[in-house]
């Protein structure tokens, strides 16, 4: 499962091509879709996933640190700009702790903490809040999916710079379509559909006052990728907001009023080639071999992520332990050993025994 590779050249034609041939399907949806009917045409439309209008793949030499040095190290410097991380790993392994890592080293490399936006849905808590509280004295700012929104409130850094976002309130929800009865598909669709605004909100209103990275946590794993309404939401966030432009983020938001906040727009604007995503992928599989041993099917998630780390655990005779391996970091050289760490009070350290 592990993969590496080099950057592109600039020279080389073929992105440049894929991203021409891209765009001619995604103008329509950019112009004149609503995110409603976006999310639509992300269910069922099986165009290219890998390019975006004003935003390029490639990132610069700049490394976002993860907030572990050990595992930084591994990674070459950290990583990458402008891409997606995916950390895999069963529940409890230690998915959190590292996001939360990466999100609160934020402050130290960009002097804004990174947001988290949760998409659990059966209720089972990610302990963010006290996770955050106990290792880096962080309380948690939160913003509520069901309150109302005026678009122009992002102008006020005090009101919309938030940490958090659980963006589906009610609990012990199923998450995939083959689980749900034809109504039920129905009503999270309708759901999901009235949050997304909310959800450029949360986004627009925190990157436009400086934050640079972002965890994604509680995607729950599926035998069918497609099926899950967590993975077509994440596609949505990662689309059509973290790797657009923030001129067409701005105008999604604002909409017909988008002239007169053009100029806030444009003072507050970011590159999204300098925004790094982590996205928290519970897995079926237990131990490390297992997930060393999945597949990755094309178009899947992993087959997409710039950078994949697996944490899983360990035997050794009769005590079991933790470890993590970089199975796939493209663009970067990385250490290819399997790493055992524990969690301490002070967060996730690697290189310790089982």
């Amino acid at each position: 499962m592990h993969e590496t590779g080099g950057c592109p050249s600039d020279a080389d034609p073929a992105p440049l091509a894929r991203i021409r041939q891209a765009s001619g399907r995604l103008i329509e949806l950019l112009l004149h879709k609503t995110p409603a009917a976006r999310i639509e045409w992300l269910m069922h439309e099986p165009g290219p996933r890998g390019y975006q209008i004003g935003c390029t793949t490639m990132a610069n030499s700049d490394r976002l640190q993860t907030g572990i040095p050990e595992l930084d190290e591994r990674l070459g410097g950290g990583l990458l700009r402008g891409t997606l991380t995916v950390v895999m790993g069963a529940t409890g392994i230690g998915k959190t702790q590292l996001g939360l890592q990466f999100a609160d080293h934020g402050r130290m490399q960009e002097g804004e903490r990174g947001i988290l936006f949760d998409v659990t849905s059966r209720g089972d808590s990610q302990n963010h809040r006290e996770y955050a509280r106990r290792l880096f004295e962080w309380n948690i700012t939160t913003r509520d999916a069901a309150e109302g929104l005026n678009p122009e409130d992002v102008r006020a850094r005090d009101v919309v710079r938030r940490d958090y976002l659980h963006i589906f309130n009610r609990s012990g929800r199923r998450v995939t379509r083959s689980d749900m009865e034809p109504d039920d598909w129905k009503e999270w669709r309708i759901e999901l559909a009235q949050k997304l605004d909310r959800t450029i909100s949360f986004f627009y209103g925190n990157f436009a006052h400086g934050v640079r990275r972002c965890v994604i946590d509680g995607v729950e794993p599926t035998d069918n990728a497609a099926d899950s309404f967590q993975l077509h939401l994440f596609e949505y966030v990662y689309h059509q907001i973290l790797r657009k432009d923030s001129e067409w983020v701005a105008r999604d938001l604002f909409r017909v009023r988008y002239r007169a906040n053009a100029d806030f727009a444009s003072q507050h604007a970011w590159n999204c080639e300098d925004v790094g995503c982590v996205l928290l992928h519970t897995s079926h599989e237990v131990m490390l071999e297992e997930l060393l041993s999945r597949r990755i099917e094309s178009g899947d998630l992993l087959s997409n992520a710039n950078t994949i780390i697996l944490m899983g655990r360990t035997r050794e005779g009769n005590r079991m332990g933790r470890a993590l391996f970089v199975a796939k970091h493209r663009g970067s050289a990385c250490d290819d050993a399997i790493v055992p760490f524990d969690i301490s009070e002070s967060g996730l350290r690697l290189g310790r025994s089982p």
